[in-house]
C-alpha cells in the first residue's frame, strides 16, 4: 500500500501579485524554487492562509532572489496581493521507503526571503 506524504513546503509565502489573464500556474522565485527542490512544472496545491481558498496549479519559474509569488490564470479570483500562501508538494511511498523520507520545509520573511530550510521526517514530533 502506498501512502501520501508531504514531499516540499513554501511556507507562509506572501503572494506578490496576480494576472487573471495568464493561461494558469504560479509563478514562484527560482530561489524559493530550487531551496524547496521543486521543478517546474511541478504540480503543486496552494493553501491560502489569509482567506482558507485552498486550490491546484504547477509552478512556473519567477526572477531568482525576486521573492515572487504571483497567481495566474483563474486562481488569481482566489488570491489577493499580500495574501500569505503556503505552496506544497506531496509524493506517494512504499512502507518500506517511509523511514528514510525527509520533507524540505522552507521559512520565509515579510519579503519571501528564505530564513531557513528544514528536513521533516515522518516521525519527528510536532513543531
Amino acid at each position: 500500500m502506498r501512502r501520501p506524504f508531504l514531499r516540499a513546503k513554501i511556507h507562509r509565502a506572501r503572494v506578490t501579485g496576480r494576472d487573471l489573464h495568464y493561461e494558469g500556474s504560479i509563478t514562484i522565485d527560482t530561489e524559493l524554487l530550487a531551496a524547496a527542490d521543486l521543478l517546474v512544472l511541478e504540480q503543486v496545491d496552494v493553501y491560502n492562509v489569509t482567506t482558507g481558498t485552498r486550490f491546484s496549479t504547477y509552478c512556473i519559474p519567477g526572477p531568482a532572489g525576486s521573492g515572487e509569488i504571483n497567481v495566474n490564470g483563474a486562481a488569481a479570483h482566489l488570491v489577493a496581493e499580500g495574501d500569505l500562501v503556503i505552496v506544497a508538494a506531496y509524493c506517494w511511498l512504499d512502507r518500506e521507503d517511509i523511514p528514510e523520507h525527509r520533507a524540505r520545509v522552507v521559512l520565509v520573511d515579510e519579503a519571501n526571503r528564505i530564513v531557513e530550510v528544514r528536513e521533516q521526517t515522518p516521525f519527528d514530533g510536532p513543531r
